[in-house]
């Protein structure tokens, strides 16, 4: 991946945006289908995913399951506040979650609370095991406040995509 910085939006033009749109809906098309689908000939449409992923626009390539089908139907949201705000402490619980299964999501946040889980298990009852058994022992917390999801009124992957820059034979970085 070349480096690039994150300070500075990547400049897309209306081709880049059209095969980012269509791969955020179905990141299976093969190449022939999105070049037809964005409106290109093959070569080019292959030549722009190659660059989009070599310089980190697209991070990564996943498939998404279906949760209840594999028997995970509690979604819950713990909201973590910890003891201290030293370094050492965050590191510990960051490195914690890491190695949790379970933890599909963390973000760091400002206010109130330190952090916000969000857990996916088989049960309240996994849930509850979850946080006696590996959150709530942890020294550098000092509580965790939790909601449950109750049903999913709107969940995407895709990102909102900025308008194209709009110029005549630009050449790329």
């Amino acid at each position: 991946m070349r480096n690039t910085s994150s300070a500075e939006p990547y400049l897309l033009d209306e081709a880049d945006v059209r095969i980012l749109a269509a791969l955020q809906e179905d990141a299976s098309l093969d190449n022939q289908e999105l070049a037809r689908r964005v409106h290109l000939s093959p070569a080019p449409c292959l030549r722009r995913v190659r660059r989009l992923r070599e310089d980190g626009v697209i991070r990564q390539t996943v498939a998404l399951l279906d949760p209840a089908r594999l028997g995970l139907f509690v979604e819950a949201y713990a909201f973590v506040a910890l003891e201290s705000h030293r370094a050492v402490s965050g590191q510990q619980f960051e490195r914690l979650l890491r190695r949790r299964p379970e933890v599909v999501e963390c973000v760091r946040l400002s206010g109130a609370y330190d952090y916000l889980l969000k857990v996916v298990v088989t049960s309240m009852q996994a849930y509850s095991a979850f946080l006696d058994e590996h959150v709530l022992p942890n020294p550098a917390i000092r509580s965790v406040s939790s909601s449950f999801g109750l049903g999913t009124l709107k969940r995407t992957t895709a990102l909102p995509l900025p308008a194209p820059r709009r110029t005549r034979h630009a050449r790329r970085k």
